[in-house]
């Protein structure tokens, strides 16, 4: 999937508008003004997400500067399904895809009325065979994050989903679902339409860890499209996973860093969307193919970059061209220079003046 030639740029909205549908809707024109292809967001019922005894992620106590549990914080993140609804009608109007992330099946099976172009399993899920079996089933291609997760960990995940893909009950156990997609690999059955986000959940993640070059371990081993969701606050990050293969980028943005919420720090502000979108685009014309060959252009300057051999000095016809007067210069005239050295010893037929090109055949 998405080996269009262009890149995929999803905004990462999250829950960067506070529960506020004004907020919400300022993001979708963000995201719209830095011209990215999607703006997601995320989808949850707090009460059937987490228990009222779940304490918050060391980030979010960071990022908030309070330790409410994570109940209490998203509860306040919660978007209505009439919000999902104009925010939906919002994004057609402005001609953005919209996207929005199920923490659970009650939430996925709500977003399954939208025409959204992926369904999206975040990091915490990958292991979710409760989630991944409903996701599998809606039909649509999707995008697995693997933040956290281990090589084993998207094992299962894939395998899990190509297993739901083609059974219609549950497996009954770990072993079914591996040995199905065994033989599914040896069919030649590929998930085609999955996309794995390579990604570090800590929030902002340090360059350090972002560990960019793990996408080609992730594509051989796998053998499906690669993506970074990136959660480092540079803007450099997504078009050097772009240079390095990936198809997709997923980044969380926010009007200003300076909100109150857990995942504002680590989001980019409107102007750094925008730089950032701006970076990926010239990254993918610089790319080019996997050839190399002189481009159009550089004939031109091919005639006057390269040295030709050219006399050093007054040379005499029936002189031998030697080291002492034979040399190489620019010219737009002559013989190349890779023929310095098959000239030495050779015979002038004529006269040359100095830094005159040379301009004849050689003796055999």
């Amino acid at each position: 999937m998405m080996k269009t030639g262009k890149t995929y740029v999803i905004a990462e909205a999250g829950v960067n508008h506070n529960g506020d549908i004004a907020l919400a809707k300022q993001l979708i024109d963000v995201a719209v003004e830095a011209q990215a292809d999607a703006v997601k967001f995320q989808t949850f019922d707090a009460s059937a997400l987490v228990t009222k005894a779940t304490p918050k992620a060391k980030y979010q106590v960071r990022n908030t500067g309070v330790d409410d549990g994570q109940h209490a914080m998203l509860a306040k993140l919660e978007l209505s399904k009439e919000a999902h609804l104009a925010l939906y009608e919002y994004c057609k109007q402005k001609e953005i895809a919209f996207m929005s992330t199920a923490f659970d099946v009650q939430s996925l099976a709500f977003l399954s009325q939208f025409d959204m172009p992926f369904i999206k399993i975040p990091s915490g899920e990958i292991r979710n065979a409760l989630l991944l079996w409903h996701a599998a089933k809606v039909g649509k291609p999707m995008i697995i994050s693997s933040g956290m997760a281990t090589l084993g960990d998207i094992d299962f995940a894939l395998a899990f989903i190509q297993y739901s893909r083609g059974n219609a009950t549950p497996p009954s156990s770990e072993q079914e679902i591996m040995h199905y997609r065994a033989t599914a690999l040896n069919a030649n059955e590929k998930l085609s339409d999955v996309t794995l986000l390579h990604c570090t959940s800590e929030y902002p993640t340090p360059l350090y860890q972002a560990n960019l070059k793990s996408m080609a371990q992730l594509a051989t081993t796998f053998d499906v499209s690669v993506g970074f969701s990136d959660h480092t606050l540079s803007v450099v990050t997504p078009s050097t996973a772009v240079a390095l293969g990936a198809v997709c980028i997923e980044k969380h943005f926010t009007l200003s860093r300076e909100m109150e919420g857990p995942d504002h720090l680590c989001s980019l502000e409107p102007k750094e969307l925008c730089d950032m979108v701006s970076m990926i685009r010239e990254t993918e014309v610089s790319l080019g193919r996997t050839v190399k060959f002189p481009q159009p252009n550089e004939f031109e300057t091919k005639k006057i970059a390269r040295q030709r051999i050219v006399a050093k000095q007054e040379i005499s016809e029936g002189a031998l061209f030697t080291q002492e007067n034979l040399t190489t210069a620019r010219s737009p005239i002559g013989i190349c220079a890779s023929e310095y050295w098959s000239f030495i010893g050779q015979t002038a037929s004529r006269n040359y003046d100095a830094m005159e090109p040379v301009c004849q055949f050689k003796s055999q």
